[in-house]
């Protein structure tokens, strides 16, 4: 079959973008999956992780300027959350995309989309400009955002977990996952640079905006990286054998509700300890201290890098004791972290270092596995809606109103607040574990 070739049921649009990104038969190496993966998943932590350094350190003063700091930092984190509100409404629509018109079709239509949104928060105008119509641009912007990640699934992190070989799961469990601290290490290199060059005039006025324009270059990078593997023939047919096809989402909702919300709370404790360690720290270096905010950044930067190792070592940890072993262990590790957290990160510049370096030590190990630990669970038939549902439905519960709640409660009760809340998180997994039996004799 040549690529100018339509198969069965293929649109036409379909077809066109099949043509569009055409090898000359060229077969693609296996490794293009981990490569499509980490790009896709690098991507989207990058739009995430520009959005919340400047929810911190831009939209308070920006979009905000008549509050008070920490209430700006609040509302600027309750807009945050908008996005994983809205994503499972993206998935639900671009499911039909997929369905009527092709993954093709569908990654093209969400990728311009968030790219596009993404742009657009680069050209927002401030208070200053249109009052609180800022505000409502910046929401607009930001649930077009989530509902463009809705569409983004594409289905080759189950398929590079389908096609690992036995005793290696844990390996290419963790690919996917490389992508966050690449991103937050590019990202927060970013702004850093943007800070100490620029003057706080400067930076406000439009110095910020650039990482926004590099979001957008990054997204479109990441399209047609993504598009190359996802619409060839071969791996067409990997999808076709392995029953990758979307089923429609209400009836997959219906007959896999417990394995969805099973493999959405099982990964909490690694997603509260990732804002703990990335976004709420932040915003609570800029309320409540004179550091200087590149600084900190760098210091981010400088975590990331050890998380990406751990991400790296929970490959081969978790394929000697079997990943949901190594989840319930990072757990109880995040419960002990939960309890130091407060005085380290209130303990000075030595105890901010340790703060950052064990938690992304922590957060590469238990991260590093949270990607579909119930992926098998799924019947064939259902595995790759209910695996994009479940990461909606994660993220939601374990992302979108992580800074809102660590933030309001910390400023309330103090930074004890914040580790009670990274603990409750640790204690959902450990149960969420406890009841997916399946999971221990399926994916060791």
């Amino acid at each position: 079959m040549t690529s100018a070739t339509t198969t069965p049921n293929e649109t036409q649009a379909e077809h066109d973008v099949r043509n569009l990104h055409a090898h000359g038969g060229k077969k693609i190496a296996p490794g293009e999956i981990a490569i499509g993966v980490i790009i896709g998943r690098t991507s989207e932590f990058f739009d995430f992780f520009v959005y919340a350094i400047a929810s911190c350190i831009v939209f308070p003063a920006h979009v905000f300027p008549y509050l008070s700091p920490l209430m700006g930092t609040l509302w600027s984190f309750a807009i945050f959350a908008l996005a994983f509100v809205t994503r499972p409404i993206g998935s639900f629509i671009f499911m039909a995309v997929d369905r009527a018109y092709g993954r093709g079709v569908k990654l093209t239509i969400a990728l311009f989309l968030l790219g596009g949104s993404t742009a657009a928060i680069a050209f927002l105008p401030g208070y200053a400009t249109i009052g609180h119509g800022s505000a409502l641009l910046l929401a607009l912007f930001r649930a077009g955002q989530g509902v463009a990640l809705g569409g983004t699934w594409d289905g080759l992190a189950s398929l590079l977990s389908l096609n690992a070989p036995q005793g290696k799961r844990g390996w290419y469990a963790m690919m996917p996952q490389l992508g966050a601290p690449l991103a937050l290490i590019v990202a927060a290199g970013l702004f850093a640079f943007f800070l100490s060059t620029l003057s706080s005039a400067d930076f406000l006025s439009w110095g910020w905006r650039y990482p926004f324009f590099v979001a957008f270059a990054i997204n479109v990078v990441a399209l047609f990286a993504r598009l190359r593997i996802v619409v060839t023939e071969e791996f067409s047919r990997l999808y076709e054998t392995r029953e990758l096809q979307p089923s429609p989402v209400i009836p997959t909702i219906r007959s896999e509700g417990r394995n969805i919300v099973i493999g959405a709370f099982a990964p909490l404790a690694s997603f509260a300890l990732f804002h703990m360690v990335t976004v709420f720290p932040l915003s609570w270096i800029a309320l409540y201290t004179d550091q200087p905010l590149e600084r900190f950044l760098v210091i981010e930067a400088i975590g990331a890098c050890v998380g990406l190792l751990a991400i790296i070592v929970s490959g081969f940890v978790a394929d000697m004791i079997g990943r949901r072993r190594l989840l319930g262990y990072s757990a109880v590790g995040i419960g002990f972290f939960a309890v130091a957290a407060p005085l380290l990160l209130n303990g000075g510049d030595l105890g901010e270092v340790a703060f950052m370096v064990l938690g992304f030590i922590l957060l590469g190990l238990s991260f590093g596995q949270s990607s579909g630990v119930v992926a098998s669970n799924f019947r064939t038939a259902t595995r790759y809606t209910g695996s994009a549902l479940t990461s909606d439905l994660a993220w939601l519960v374990g992302a979108g109103f992580a800074p809102l709640v660590a933030l309001a409660i910390s400023a309330e009760f103090g930074l004890a607040a914040s580790g009670a809340y990274l603990l409750s998180g640790a204690v959902v997994t450990g149960f969420a574990l406890f009841v997916n039996k399946e999971l221990a004799g399926k994916d060791r």
